[in-house]
């Protein structure tokens, strides 16, 4: 007796194949795309669950037009495209909550199904269910049918209202590993035969943390879990490369024994965990086996009408918005060479900040202060694949524009910082890259363990990054080696940064949260502007002041020269090196099996 779960994750409003960033159809993405798989492989069993692991409300351009417009008397159309495909659940992911809780609610209120989060409680008004109980039927090979009775729970970063400040009021979100622990038993008191948990959590350690981001491996080792599905980095387990971690099989599908799927990011996979069931003494149905895949979404699969129908009118009204012209480039933006350097795009955003930064400190104690900017490429490649890039032509800037350059809904901030503040800043960013000894070669440039979102640039200062020392950080923030310095030759203006020197550094919301990478940085500074407006408002207000946008061929920072070393990085396919300066020594070296263009550089 079988029951098949299939999941998606981290659709981010991926709901159609159409890259609006690029103004083009795409065969990489879209919720209509999986909806094809999901309908194939739902008719080859009888007895079938879909579910959402979260992060379906927000990303990409037709989140933000739908927010904006509110979606007042009318289905959101993720929810429209989730109730047509006939989701039995979905959890809640961090990102849902970026448009505020009215709306959020607003939205999940006409889902036909239920939507979960067990580790959040509401400190005013109606919150989430934690969990549910689904039924399901089984024919054994007699032709006897037994209930199924399938308890799914729901966990989303217990950081969630940490990194949106505006949610620290009205709700809590708690430890996943303590919360899975209340409610687990409360399930098997309900009479759950399985339990599966919607982890919006990444695999990480095998031992729990409190307050762990990454607990879907914790998770899976507690006693009444029988399934996860994990997400929220937007990778695909099972995969090869998670070989060797603890408790972690990609060979069999499994965390901690468990049988586990994590299905990628805006529909590129499809989770699919197959559990076979036998009939127990007790006369319960009893995991005998199980089988797990992660399906990727093949090129060519057509769209299914059950997603597209519902999402037109959301389509349409995107396509209008993002067609509205604000000024034109003399220059293309690029994120194609971000990891070496050079991106024109994140300086532009950078320079956006500081003009907006500086205005609103005039007539304050802050304005003699010289104002930075910190910015990271959010469109680099990475988890998002090899057409994730930031790539803007010459001539005409509209709003998609704008949006293929800062994808977030995040707001403009401020905080006064010291040089050696700044410069450990710098240093926590400069430990995104592997250790280079001198004369060594064709050494992999970036650690795969750090999110190139974490990677803030400063305009303002120059300096040069020296890849022979060791990293000062880990990946997640802690200190790896308090003797490590990368960051050499720090300049403000013509002179040496100074450890008591004082700057203004404009950043993001999400950086003044009380976690993460950057944040015992931030929580000892004075925050001098908060929350203020959206940065791609500012953005879009920038370019529309100036008209014409003119950004000289430099860059803030690069590599300390390292005679006879090189080093291999990935960037997109169509990558082209003739924007860049001579100084860059670049070989393409071809295509990698996952569609990036990989390049030796010559330190």
């Amino acid at each position: 007796m079988r029951l098949r779960i299939l999941a998606t994750s981290d659709l981010h409003m991926h709901l159609l194949p159409y890259d609006y960033l690029a103004g083009r159809p795409s065969d990489h993405m879209g919720l209509a795309r999986t909806a094809s798989l999901i309908l194939e492989k739902r008719a080859e069993v009888p007895a079938c669950l879909l579910l959402d692991n979260g992060d379906f409300l927000q990303g990409g351009p037709m989140g933000e037009v739908v927010a904006r417009r509110s979606c007042t008397g009318h289905d959101h159309p993720a929810i429209a495209a989730m109730n047509a495909l006939a989701y039995d659940a979905a959890a809640l992911g961090n990102h849902d909550f970026n448009f505020g809780l009215t709306f959020l609610r607003r939205s999940v209120a006409r889902a036909r199904f239920p939507v979960l989060a067990a580790n959040l409680s509401m400190r005013q008004g109606k919150g989430f269910a934690p969990h549910a109980l689904l039924q399901r039927q089984l024919t054994d090979a007699e032709g006897r049918v037994h209930p199924l009775r399938i308890g799914v729970v729901g966990f989303l970063p217990p950081q969630t209202e940490e990194w949106d400040n505006d949610l620290r009021p009205v709700m809590r979100s708690t430890d996943i590993i303590d919360s899975a622990r209340q409610v687990v038993p409360r399930l098997k008191a309900l009479g759950a035969d399985v339990i599966i948990a919607l982890a919006h959590s990444g695999i990480g350690p095998a031992e729990a943390r409190p307050r762990m981001e990454h607990a879907a491996t914790a998770l899976a080792a507690l006693p009444g879990i029988d399934v996860v599905i994990a997400g929220h980095t937007h990778e695909v387990f099972p995969a090869p490369h998670w070989q060797g971690r603890p408790e972690v099989d990609p060979a069999r599908g499994t965390l901690a024994g468990k049988p586990a799927v994590m299905p990628g990011f805006g529909g590129s996979h499809l989770g699919m965990i197959d559990l076979d069931f036998r009939i127990a003494p007790t006369g319960a149905p009893q995991i005998a086996g199980f089988r797990v895949a992660c399906l990727p979404v093949a090129p060519g699969t057509p769209s299914s009408r059950l997603v597209t129908r519902p999402v037109e009118g959301a389509h349409r009204a995107t396509l209008r918005q993002l067609g509205t012209r604000i000024g034109r480039s003399a220059s293309p933006l690029s994120s194609h060479f971000a990891v070496i350097g050079h991106d024109d795009g994140l300086r532009l955003v950078n320079l956006a900040q500081r003009w907006h930064v500086r205005r609103r400190l005039e007539g304050t104690a802050f304005e003699h202060l010289p104002v930075l900017s910190a910015t990271a490429p959010y469109r680099a490649g990475g988890r998002g694949g090899a057409h994730h890039y930031t790539h803007v032509a010459p001539g005409r800037l509209n709003l998609r524009h704008i949006a293929d350059l800062y994808s977030f809904p995040n707001r403009v901030t401020a905080i006064r910082l010291s040089g050696a503040q700044l410069r450990d800043w710098l240093e926590r960013s400069a430990s995104m890259f592997n250790r280079v000894d001198p004369g060594a070669r064709d050494v992999p440039l970036q650690n795969p363990d750090f999110p190139i979102y974490n990677f803030d640039v400063i305009d303002g200062v120059t300096w040069r990054i020296d890849l022979s020392q060791p990293a000062r950080f880990h990946p997640d923030g802690r200190l790896a080696d308090a003797g490590a310095r990368r960051i050499r030759d720090l300049r403000w203006q013509s002179g040496p940064v100074g450890d008591d020197d004082a700057f203004i550094l404009a950043t993001n919301s999400y950086r003044l949260a009380g976690c993460g990478l950057f944040s015992p940085l931030v929580s000892e500074n004075e925050v001098v502007l908060a929350r203020d407006a959206l940065t791609q408002d500012v953005l879009r207000r920038y370019i529309r002041q100036r008209r014409r946008i003119s950004l000289p061929l430099r860059s803030s920072w690069r590599f300390l020269a390292q005679p006879e070393s090189s080093v291999l990085f990935h960037t997109a396919p169509d990558a082209s090196r003739r924007h860049l300066p001579e100084a860059y020594r670049l070989e393409p070296l071809g295509q990698t099996p996952d569609g990036f263009q990989l390049m030796r550089y010559f330190l």
